[in-house]
């Protein structure tokens, strides 16, 4: 059996390691969001970001973006080869999320040598923290993420250290990580002292927004995330998980009365930005506007922020339909890791809103440069590119729902038993299933928890 290199691999490689990515000036990097926030605090920089001409975008390259493309495999190495050119050129973004919670199945269990590599990494000891008295809680708590699983399992990276040197070289854009209400960045739910020393940490290492949600939107569990970001000094973004259609009138348990009680209890419980988790890519335009003008005129001064998945090639309208809706920030992947399961493009959201009122105020030009950097890169990863067994997007995603990193991992796993021939009928169990089960909300999150269970 051949084993030969992906091709383009040794040029890739070559290209890389010599430093041939975009040049960048040197110098300190222009002042970015980041600096608004350390000067007036979340509520301070809430206020900016509301008061902000134009649409701003967070980009989801560094994580969510090859989470969902190439199994989170990107080493700390390649993406510190284009962070310094991020911090000169993207100084406006409103966030980069490059660390926290995702999703992916992992039997892993440290050894004790592990779990200490991480507290050093990370500041901790195992003395006088009175939750890791248990090494199975510390085990449990740091992984069953892919952050972790990935950086340590694959990498052999420390994930903590990753946080820190990309916070050195990017010290002007916010970092954006997410959060699992009272699961932390695991499956279970643990101590709250757990919760809040696991924040503050990540708020000492670096992280500056955090996305607050719950698999199941179930409000106790968002309550408690909320407040140990906010007590930690964090920028708080309670996100409400998006299934359904609110412009479809037969779709009636999850309407747009569900949504508005809950933005109405995540305000009232004061958090700084409110954001809609749309894992599926399941928002269309029509519901777009809808949802966002309605919260829009509920909340007038509190930011709006929206994410979303492209799985159905809609993503780009979508999302600017909810920035002409009233939405502040929309989540974006760099053009080259872009489309499918990831976000919508960077490029087509900067250009199509170029010279209108949400003009991004981001330069094609240094996009374009981007994506070339990351076209060669992924390169790198071909063996876990999603495009190995999926070669496009698919619109039934409306139908069945399945979330973004969900949707590439059974693709993958249903050719990997053989089934790839049959991946329509697997679809069809999952939908029949999600019936029988009274209709979920869906997220990557809660189904790895089901076969964590």
């Amino acid at each position: 059996m051949s084993h030969s290199l992906p091709p383009g691999f040794l040029w890739g490689l070559i290209y890389l390691r010599r430093g041939c990515g975009p040049s960048t000036t040197r110098g300190d990097p222009p002042v970015g969001f980041r600096d608004i926030l350390l000067r007036d605090g979340p509520e301070g920089f809430a206020k900016a970001v509301r008061a902000h001409q134009g649409l701003l975008l967070m980009d989801t390259t560094f994580r969510d973006a090859h989470q969902s493309l190439l199994a989170t495999r990107v080493r700390t190495h390649d993406l510190k080869m284009i962070s310094p050119f991020v911090s000169h050129n993207f100084s406006n973004l409103f966030s980069l999320e490059n660390w926290g919670d995702s999703c992916m199945l992992s039997p892993l269990t440290p050894s004790p040598f592990e779990v200490r590599h991480i507290l050093r990494c990370s500041g901790l000891r195992l003395y006088g923290v009175p939750f890791y008295n248990r090494f199975h809680q510390m085990r449990v708590l740091l992984l069953r993420s892919a952050t972790f699983d990935v950086a340590m399992r694959f990498l052999s990276e420390c994930p903590w250290k990753r946080l820190q040197e990309l916070r050195a070289l990017i010290p002007n854009v916010p970092f954006q990580m997410l959060l699992r209400g009272a699961n932390a960045v695991g499956y279970t739910n643990y101590p709250d002292n757990a919760v809040f020393k696991f924040c503050e940490v990540a708020k000492e290492n670096g992280m500056d927004i955090f996305r607050v949600f719950d698999s199941l939107n179930y409000l106790p569990n968002m309550l408690l995330g909320m407040e140990a970001a906010g007590t930690a000094g964090g920028v708080v973004e309670a996100a409400i998980s998006y299934t359904g259609d609110v412009s479809d009138p037969m779709r009636q348990k999850y309407s747009l009365d569900y949504y508005m009680k809950l933005a109405d209890e995540l305000v009232k419980a004061g958090t700084h930005i409110l954001c809609i988790k749309d894992m599926a890519g399941l928002l269309k335009p029509e519901a777009s506007k809808l949802l966002i003008g309605s919260l829009r005129d509920r909340f007038p001064d509190v930011p709006i922020h929206v994410h979303t998945h492209d799985t159905a090639g809609a993503g780009v309208a979508a999302m600017l339909a909810c920035a002409e809706a009233g939405a502040d920030v929309v989540d974006v992947a760099v053009d080259s890791m872009a489309g499918m399961t990831s976000q919508p493009s960077m490029g087509a959201i900067v250009a199509c809103a170029k010279g209108t009122k949400l003009d991004t105020g981001i330069a094609l030009e240094k996009v374009f440069d981007y994506s070339e950097y990351w076209e060669v890169a992924r390169g790198l990863y071909a063996p876990f590119d999603c495009t190995a067994t999926m070669k496009s997007g698919n619109a039934d995603v409306y139908e069945n729902e399945i979330p973004g990193g969900q949707y590439t991992n059974l693709h993958f796993q249903a050719h990997s038993m053989g089934l790839g021939n049959k991946f329509k009928e697997v679809k069809k169990a999952y939908t029949e299933a999600n019936k029988l089960l009274g209709d979920l909300i869906k997220l990557s999150a809660g189904v790895m928890q089901d076969h964590l269970d």
